[in-house]
């Protein structure tokens, strides 16, 4: 089976790092530059929140982060690990075990219980049924009132949902939580309450988060603000 090595660092080492990062879609004439290298540091325990209008290259870069696509040229490290180096199964290992990710449209399993969309993670992994079940119910705790376990998204609202998306996504205790516009179905109370167990996620377990969001609103939960524009990081702020 590949595997991935990612060494102990330091706490001030970067968890991730960008080095003049690319990505064109096309070829010739109809070539679209998404992103015109990119250089970014992320420190572990970084709470980061992602902006830019449709087009300027945020999710392109968020999918590179969560080795759902790789870049045309430059690098990408997480933890010193090249990741372009790395197999599709090694890069496959790594969102498995270090990544977790929550999107704006939930991506829950529509005839399967809160509690079998949380354990859905730890099935890719291979985790025993019994410790599968206890930690799913953990998961579940941590993110709001018990009694939803049972329940099918059909039967949940949307900020339940969501919470249980979250669920699902920290039940592998992430290094990383990728957030692409979580609160965009959710009306304001909904996203306070979302937005304040992100904070309680990324201050109390030190899970690092990166989140694209259109909202300054949500973004003002940050640590630190980084502004896309045409493919480059147009600004920073925090």
């Amino acid at each position: 089976m590949n595997t991935i090595v990612v060494s102990k660092q330091i706490s001030h080492s970067p968890l991730i790092e960008l080095h003049g990062v690319t990505k064109v879609y096309g070829t010739g004439g109809a070539a679209m530059h998404a992103l015109r290298g990119i250089d970014l540091r992320i420190d572990q325990g970084e709470f980061v929140a992602v902006m830019g209008p449709s087009g300027s290259g945020k999710s392109t870069c968020m999918n590179i982060l969560g080795c759902l696509d790789t870049p045309a040229s430059g690098a990408y490290l997480f933890k010193g690990v090249d990741v372009g180096k790395l197999s599709r199964d090694q890069r496959a290992l790594l969102r498995r075990n270090y990544l977790g990710f929550v999107f704006q449209g939930y991506n829950l399993l529509n005839r399967t219980s809160a509690l079998e969309n949380v354990e859905l993670p730890l099935i890719y992994r291979g985790t025993p049924a019994v410790e599968r079940r206890e930690r799913a119910l953990k998961a579940l705790e941590a993110v709001g009132p018990k009694g939803w376990k049972s329940h099918t998204p059909g039967e949940l609202s949307g900020g339940q949902q969501q919470r249980v998306a979250i669920a699902r996504a920290i039940v592998t205790d992430p290094k990383v939580l990728l957030a692409d516009e979580l609160t965009g179905n959710l009306d304001s109370a909904h996203s306070r309450e979302i937005m304040e167990l992100l904070t309680s996620f990324n201050s109390e377990r030190s899970i690092t988060i990166v989140m694209v969001t259109h909202e300054p609103d949500m973004a003002a939960y940050a640590g630190r603000i980084i502004r896309f524009l045409d493919g480059v990081i147009d600004s920073e702020s925090g």
